[in-house]
């Protein structure tokens, strides 16, 4: 089929998949009040490969045919394709007002760490699984979402322990044949799951023998027999009190997805029962999700610096010396990020044969933009002033008996009007929800997992250097060539 439209991936949504959006059952997710916005949100990846402007960075040839290919589920050859899939990313979250589309990109990192898995563990039927099931969908141009966090229940026990209330806790293999096998659980926060065609599920943790069953990792159709979504509630259109916007909304939600005794044919199946390879595959969605995350992540953190930019300038203060303090350390989080994230992918390492963006700095990446993200909130509070959660709305700013009033007396510096204060902290406002709050320290992982990454990664560079003070300091001698 090729490349699809982004009409035609609309319509693929029409399928009968079962999804349940505050309390009631949704027929259509593509019409639905407030789950279009997410599927508009969505079909940017889409839009992208038809415009011209920007097909040359959605789009690449196959290797083998020269068709044209989703740059997402092409496999990276070295540190131009992770810069140009860098890019995407950073233009499509731009397209998408800060919100990446989600129907390409997190699916392209769970299944490249299914292809380094399957390579690095030398089974040949896994290995042949998943490069079938990259090569579909390559030619069907599918979007795929990946559902990796259980629901855990007590977090302290393992997934199989029988201190659990119940054992489906976790994602778990219930039964085999010769066609497949039966799963039954639950995963959570699964972002754009409800308007995806396939999902990918993999382990969220680190199994042993005992939790073998636990240890599963597949693929199916977003309307399969059993699978259910649950959806959270997500801001779908501008309050009439806030100032209108030339902008489209944008969105998206995430969804509980329950597995109720799922059928999976064993051509989709890429982990049952290797529990020893768990964490490995784990271990290689992380590195390469966390990447994802500070490249969408950049032009959000570009946003809090041009917003406090232009907060500094509109109360007049831009060259107060602890403001010029405050803008400085919001460049330097911005340019951090920048830099760590393109880093990363010209210092690339090779895993299973398929290269990855450094894991080191990718975790460093992610790790500085959610530990830092919450004082830099603080950092554009401070310059914004008080009137940025007690300003008055744009329906008293329209009221010709106060609007008056209002335009005069929350002016700033001269040249600055009320009505651009009032835009201005409305914006911001809307940066600093809780949601995003918790976003920033929740999503891709916690921030003691990347410290955690970034320690053990970094084992062997460790030892290296104190190798090399030691030979420096006398303690151990030069070691002959």
């Amino acid at each position: 089929m090729g490349l699809m439209t982004a009409m035609q991936y609309k319509d693929s949504l029409k399928d009968g998949r079962v999804v349940y959006y505050e309390g009631e059952k949704v027929d259509d997710v593509t019409s639905h009040r407030a789950l279009k916005i997410c599927v508009d949100t969505a079909a940017i990846d889409y839009e992208m490969a038809e415009m011209p402007q920007f097909r040359d960075l959605a789009v690449v040839k196959h290797p083998k045919t020269g068709e044209p290919i989703s740059r997402y589920y092409y496999t990276p050859t070295g540190a131009e394709d992770l810069l140009k899939r860098h890019e995407l990313m950073v233009t499509a979250t731009k397209l998408g007002n800060g919100i990446i589309p989600f129907s390409h990109d997190i699916g392209a990192d769970a299944m490249n760490a299914v292809n380094i898995t399957a390579n690095t563990m030398g089974n040949k039927e896994y290995i042949a699984r998943a490069e079938k099931y990259r090569a579909t969908l390559q030619k069907e141009d599918l979007s795929v979402a990946c559902a990796m966090s259980d629901v855990k229940g007590d977090r302290v026990l393992r997934p199989s322990s029988s201190k659990q209330e119940h054992p489906d806790y976790y994602v778990h293999i219930v039964d085999r044949n010769d066609k497949g096998i039966v799963v039954r659980g639950a995963k959570a926060h699964i972002t754009a799951a409800a308007y995806c065609a396939e999902i990918l599920v993999v382990p969220c943790r680190n199994m042993e023998e005992s939790d073998k069953d636990y240890a599963v990792a597949f693929a199916i159709p977003a309307n399969t027999k059993g699978v259910i979504q649950v959806c959270h509630p997500v801001e779908s259109h501008r309050s009439s009190l806030d100032f209108p916007i030339d902008l489209p909304v944008r969105n998206h939600t995430d969804s509980l997805i329950i597995f109720d005794d799922v059928f999976v044919p064993w051509e989709r199946v890429f982990l049952a029962g290797e529990w020893q390879f768990a964490l490995p595959l784990v271990y290689n969605f992380a590195y390469l999700h966390r990447h994802t995350a500070a490249s969408y992540r950049i032009p959000s953190v570009e946003g809090m610096l041009g917003a406090a930019v232009a907060m500094a300038d509109y109360n007049g203060i831009s060259n107060v010396p602890h403001v010029r303090e405050e803008i400085t350390d919001l460049v330097i989080y911005c340019n951090t990020l920048k830099s760590l994230a393109k880093a990363s992918c010209i210092d690339f390492v090779t895993h299973g044969g398929i290269p990855i963006p450094n894991p080191i700095l990718t975790n460093m990446a992610k790790y500085h933009f959610a530990t830092n993200f919450h004082n830099c909130l603080k950092l554009i509070q401070d310059v914004a002033g008080g009137l940025l959660v007690t300003a008055p709305t744009y329906k008293d700013f329209q009221n010709p008996d106060i609007g008056e009033f209002i335009k005069k007396y929350l002016g700033g510096r001269a040249g600055a009007s009320a009505e651009a204060r009032l835009r201005m902290f409305q914006l911001l406002r809307r940066m600093m929800q809780v949601t995003n709050e918790v976003v920033a320290v929740h999503a891709e992982g916690s921030l003691q997992a990347q410290r955690q990454m970034i320690y053990f990664e970094s084992l062997k560079e460790m030892n290296e250097y104190k190798k090399m003070v030691e030979i420096s300091s006398g303690i151990r001698k030069i070691e002959p060539v």
